[in-house]
């Protein structure tokens, strides 16, 4: 038999911005560098998207990142232009290169 989940519950980011007293959107954006075995996750719902939510684990790795965010508050804007420059499309002088 495998490792056996133990996790029990989770906390949706809306609870947990509000738990932590940050911008729900903010907190999103610094959560999206998270994985799995960060204790991020996807809940879905019957017709729904779904939503993140954290393990209690996640929490305490969320809080870090927060506290990394803060001192290089550059650091979400940095990627926004990475990925807006990944998705590009291709021109013929970037093909020619």
């Amino acid at each position: 038999m495998g490792p056996v989940n133990k996790v029990s519950h989770v906390f949706t980011l809306g609870h947990v911005a509000e738990m932590l007293g940050e911008d729900e959107e903010w907190l999103f954006e610094v959560a999206e560098e998270m994985d799995p075995e960060d204790g991020q996750l996807w809940v879905v719902g019957v017709g729904e998207d779904g939503v993140m939510a954290f393990t209690d684990e996640g929490i305490e790795n969320l809080k870090e990142l927060i506290a990394i965010h803060k001192e290089d508050p550059s650091i979400i804007e940095k990627r926004r232009q990475v990925l807006a420059a990944t998705m590009k499309p291709k021109t013929e002088e970037s093909d020619e290169l």
